[in-house]
């Protein structure tokens, strides 16, 4: 009988192997590995469109849209970027990591989709609306329906999202009817959506009709919109109250959003006992490094009086630095009319968006330091950005203020 002899396979070079090893090193959350394995071996295989799509989604994941580009070059090069299966992955990369500066490479990308479908379409219209251009997305939904493709939820809830931007609230019934015609009524993210256009729009009512009438409220997501409706619309008790309902009735875990909106609720009643247990909550389930979170508590603080307990919190923050807590912080100072404070803060850290201009201004108003606010303003003017009303304003009544100075000394 012939010997047969081994047959020696490249294992590691075919096709299915190199599939398993990049899907299972996703699996593994390893994205870098898996991008240098596509790398090595993308030359001599192609890959099937699920991988790169596998690949895609967790860079969006993971939010590393510089792999994502890396991913979307090996797209180009395969010649799959026309699939539809990988351009749907691609379009919700670039609009949810990157949608402002790659706007039009990402419209590009739709435009060159062979076969455009839902999923593509509310990419688009999301990626719009997230971008701040809310004109642009109710057209492009009306240019949808002419094709005709039917929109699903995450569609409506993004063009009601639109109406928010717009503060069209006409618009947005009208949505609403169109939601009930086609019966999303009950579906978690589009009441989500109406419940906040409605709540933008201060028509507290309809927002608080649309969640009364949610056949089930065990979603942590509708319960932070109608805390978020009632704070907007400075209904600060019945914020309260819900949030009460929800985290001690319902046990819900409240999320960094939820938290940060009920803080706001406790400053702007003055609930100092109240905005401290839920400081104790926000330590306890693990919200401490949310800067949010960490914000709202600075403003609770600073607003309920308690500015020493703001300075304490502001200098354990793992990041103070970042110009939302250091802006509130400034705030704090501000409102509590300890000025020279605020000065002292901005001479420590140096670096001033323009909010934290327009607090330094009001604050050199407040201590008649007219050649400081200058200083400030002058400075502010230098700063490549369009300039803002709420400094122009400030600077004004701090001039208005060295002028009643010098007419009280003349007249003294």
């Amino acid at each position: 009988m012939k010997k047969l002899h081994p047959l020696h396979l490249k294992g590691d070079h075919s096709f299915f192997s190199i599939d398993s090893k990049i899907l299972r090193l996703l699996k593994n959350g390893s994205l870098s590995q898996s991008i240098h394995l596509l790398n090595i071996y993308q030359p001599t295989i192609s890959l099937k469109p699920i991988i790169y799509a596998s690949l895609l989604q967790t860079c969006v994941n993971t939010t590393s849209f510089h792999h994502g580009t890396s991913v979307h070059a090996h797209i180009i090069k395969s010649g799959l970027h026309t699939d539809r299966f990988v351009g749907n992955s691609l379009l919700t990369l670039y609009f949810k990591l990157n949608p402002g500066s790659h706007l039009s490479h990402a419209r590009q990308l739709f435009d060159s989709l062979s076969y455009k479908d839902v999923i593509s379409w509310t990419s688009l219209i999301s990626g719009y609306t997230r971008s701040g251009l809310p004109r642009q997305s109710l057209s492009l939904f009306k240019q949808m329906l002419g094709f005709p493709i039917q929109p699903n939820a995450f569609t409506l809830s993004s063009v009601i999202k639109a109406c928010s931007q717009l503060n069209e609230l006409n618009i947005g019934r009208c949505f609403h009817s169109m939601v009930i015609m086609r019966g999303f009524d009950s579906n978690i993210v589009v009441c989500c959506a109406l419940i906040d256009m409605y709540g933008w729009n201060r028509a507290v009512e309809d927002a608080r009709k649309v969640f009364d009438e949610l056949p089930e409220r065990d979603d942590v997501y509708c319960w932070t919109a109608i805390i978020s409706t009632f704070t907007r619309n400075d209904m600060f008790k019945e914020a309260l109250n819900s949030f009460y309902v929800m985290h001690r009735v319902r046990g819900l875990v409240p999320d960094g959003f939820t938290f940060g909106t009920v803080l706001t609720a406790c400053a702007n009643l003055g609930l100092l006992r109240q905005g401290k247990e839920v400081h104790a909550k926000v330590i306890g389930l693990g919200f401490g490094g949310n800067v949010v979170v960490e914000s709202s508590l600075l403003d609770m603080y600073g607003k309920c009086g308690s500015v020493r307990h703001s300075r304490i919190l502001f200098d354990r923050l793992s990041d103070n630095n970042n110009f939302v807590s250091w802006t509130a912080m400034l705030g704090v100072y501000c409102q509590n009319k300890e000025y020279q404070n605020v000065l002292d803060l901005v001479r420590e850290r140096g670096v001033m968006d323009f909010y934290a201009f327009g607090i330094v201004l009001r604050a050199c108003s407040g201590l008649a330091a007219v050649n400081h606010g200058k200083e400030v303003h002058c400075n502010y003017t230098r700063t490549p950005k369009i300039s803002n009303k709420c400094v122009a304003t400030m600077s004004i009544t701090m001039q208005l203020k060295q002028y009643s100075s010098m007419a009280e000394t003349v007249l003294g």
